[in-house]
């Protein structure tokens, strides 16, 4: 157990956590999270389903209004890695393909006209890449991905942040209210909250719709305590502790907070440009269709079950089929109906770095599929990464409700094992850092699992700024 002085303690517990909790990390750090046991990746018909009946989108479409529907975007962070190679050749003066391939196509970027305006006459190389990234110019290497502008249009651009309201409008509503809900970092609360004044009353009639727009920051007590690489508490020059932001996983306790029968759930930067986005709609639709169909089948079984009409083997076989999920005793039954519920769009692996879903084994001892990271997979099952059919989900759509119409608990379905540790660095000094369970993996661990194969052309992230220039996010 390690020690920790006075000070420490106060400056614990005043990050809203407790020593206990520290001294848990710290066994983590010491101890390490255990890889994953897999037993096989899950393929087309084993473990993700293939949609050969687009008409399921009636589930959903019949029936929204019914719902009370959020659209929950994960948009904390500044987007310095997306500008990564950027800032290096500003550091080292040596050209690279990201920052050569930037300079070539200047103008077909959206932020383009924005940048224009402090650029010196005849600007250097690093003259323009500098005006991109730092506070000489747009700053974009310490704003938010939300805040940057994404796509061109004719006569106007649009913000990642814009666009996620064009895309709800046309799928996450109920009785024409789009409620969406962004998770920020406090630095840049106030940056979103200057772009939605602008921009929701503009779409609020080009749509005709109604925003009802939530923001929520990463909780402080989801923070993880920092360490040096013999894992002793990682000191700032002041000799405080560090802590350090958990990842997405933390932010289960923001999802957990939202009051609401549907959930979908999509990154900031996954969005395209509006001339590509009606396969987008329609998968959307489809996952939400096969989410409603599924939790009316396992509401019926459940009041079955209360007033005691429930055939024990159609629902085991239900389960068993349908809910990523093997049981065989009838005691089991309940208590795996009764969870929350997600169905997650699943696109075919091209080759981009990344997880993907498994057959997995808890330690319980159930068979469950499972969203594995590369850092889960142990060296000797690493094959099987290189070898699976799909890649992360690009959507989910959650049903956080039991059959009586109360929320669950969704902190009580995280797998707290599957956490990772990774190794970062501060002030040039080596440090181990914690991510919580992830959102879509260790948080939802424990839920009600469908894996839908949704087209390749509903996933474009930007994960690099080049990535700007890719089919799915430019009008051409």
């Amino acid at each position: 157990m390690t020690d920790f002085l006075p000070s420490d303690i106060e400056q614990i517990q005043s990050h809203g956590l407790s020593l206990q909790t520290i001294q848990q990390q710290m066994s983590d750090f010491a101890a390490g999270f255990p890889y994953a046991e897999i037993i096989s990746a899950a393929t087309a018909n084993n473990g993700v389903m293939p949609v050969t009946d687009k008409s399921i989108t009636d589930e959903y479409t019949k029936n929204q209004d019914k719902y009370k529907i959020v659209k929950f975007v994960p948009a904390s962070g500044a987007a310095t890695r997306m500008f990564k190679d950027l800032f290096e050749f500003l550091s080292t003066g040596t050209m690279n393909k990201i920052t050569a391939t930037v300079l070539d196509n200047l103008t077909e970027f959206a932020f383009y006209n924005d940048l224009k305006q402090f650029l010196p006459d005849n600007p250097s190389d690093h003259d323009i890449i500098e005006c991109i990234v730092t506070n000489r110019g747009l700053n974009y290497g310490n704003l938010p991905k939300g805040l940057l502008q994404f796509h061109k249009y004719d006569t106007f651009n649009r913000t990642a942040v814009a666009e996620h309201l064009t895309e709800g409008a046309q799928y996450a509503t109920s009785n024409s209210t789009a409620n969406i809900h962004f998770t920020v970092s406090p630095e840049h609360k106030s940056g979103f909250e200057k772009l939605l004044n602008k921009i929701v009353p503009e779409y609020e009639r080009e749509f005709n719709v109604k925003y009802n727009i939530e923001m929520s920051t990463q909780k402080p007590e989801t923070d993880t305590i920092a360490v040096n690489p013999d894992n002793t508490p990682f000191r700032n020059d002041d000799n405080t502790l560090l802590f350090r932001p958990a990842g997405h996983g933390a932010l289960i306790k923001n999802l957990n907070e939202i009051d609401a029968d549907i959930i979908f759930i999509k990154n900031i930067d996954n969005v395209c440009h509006e001339k590509n986005r009606s396969n987008t709609i329609v998968n959307k639709k489809i996952l939400a269709g096969i989410a409603i169909k599924n939790q009316n089948q396992i509401f019926e079984y459940l009041r079955k079950l209360d007033n005691g009409t429930a055939d024990e083997t159609e629902i085991i076989n239900f389960i068993n089929k349908n809910l990523g999920i093997k049981i065989s005793d009838t005691s089991e039954i309940r208590a795996t109906l009764n969870r929350p519920l997600r169905v997650c769009g699943m696109t075919r692996n091209t080759g981009a770095p990344g997880g993907g879903p498994f057959w997995t084994k808890n330690a319980n001892g159930f068979t469950s599929l499972q969203i594995i990271e590369p850092n889960q997979i142990s060296p000797e099952q690493a094959h099987l990464l290189k070898d699976s059919q799909y890649f992360n989900p690009v959507d989910i759509v959650c049903m956080p409700r039991d059959y009586t119409g109360k929320k669950f608990d969704l902190i009580k379905y995280i797998d707290p094992k599957t956490g990772f540790i990774s190794e970062k660095s501060k002030n040039g000094q080596p440090l181990r850092a914690m991510e919580r369970p992830g959102l879509w993996n260790g948080a939802m661990s424990n839920w009600n699992t469908i894996f839908v194969e949704v087209p390749i052309t509903t996933f474009t992230p930007a994960k690099v700024i080049t990535d700007l220039l890719s089919a799915g996010h430019n009008n051409k």
